[in-house]
């Protein structure tokens, strides 16, 4: 049963549709803009539809929100250039790399830590009410799902990569001479995934019905 979109939620995706375009405007490898933007903007009427099929918590859709938003800005500039340090010491007056030691821009080892952090709640909390797996079920699952996407994105980013011009396939994978980039990035989504269990337990509500899995 389809179910009006609340307006917080609306909200979110009228951000989403604005960070696109400025990060597809603003983006310093323009070319690379339709793998890393154009996503995004074509899933954004298949996420109002699904809002209203399959409702979410706020808190569930604002984590995704925040994801995107983040993968937005990294794709301005095109992940493994985003000026983290600069903006730190600017603002705050620290250097982040100097702190912890950094010796490559871990911008994109960021991005894939939210994504096993932040993702793991909402992909739990569909499981749960429109699933309608337990909670331990759905976390299970969800989590499993972060394994597998972060897997499969990785080999997708990898095939999609072959086809590319050598510039341009660098500039998008971003591995900054580390042939181990790939494994890395899966490494800490799955990190952040089972940080996000028990948080993620706390704010999920129980099934809607019972008999759950």
């Amino acid at each position: 049963m389809s179910r009006p979109v609340p307006a917080f939620q609306r909200a979110m995706l009228v951000a989403l549709a604005i960070a696109s375009l400025l990060s597809g405007w603003a983006a310093i490898y323009p070319q690379n803009t339709w793998l890393q933007v154009g996503p995004v903007l074509l899933g954004l009427p298949l996420g109002a539809w699904a809002l209203r099929r399959w409702p979410l918590s706020n808190l569930a859709a604002g984590l995704l929100t925040a994801f995107i938003l983040l993968h937005l800005l990294a794709a301005c500039w095109s992940y493994s250039l985003t000026p983290y340090d600069r903006w730190s010491r600017a603002l705050l007056g620290v250097s982040v790399d100097a702190t912890f030691g950094f010796k490559r821009n871990m911008f994109d080892r960021m991005v894939h830590l939210c994504f096993g952090l932040w993702l793991v709640l909402p992909f739990a909390e569909i499981a749960v009410h429109h699933g309608g797996l337990s909670r331990k079920a759905a976390l299970t699952m969800a989590v499993l799902g972060i394994f597998a996407f972060s897997s499969a994105y990785e080999i997708f980013e990898w095939l999609l990569t072959l086809g590319l011009a050598p510039d341009q396939a660098g500039a998008y994978n971003g591995e900054q001479g580390d042939m181990y980039d790939s494994q890395k990035d899966m490494a800490v989504a799955n990190l952040g995934a089972l940080l996000a269990i028990w948080p993620s337990r706390a704010r999920l509500a129980p099934p809607p019905r019972e008999g759950a899995i």
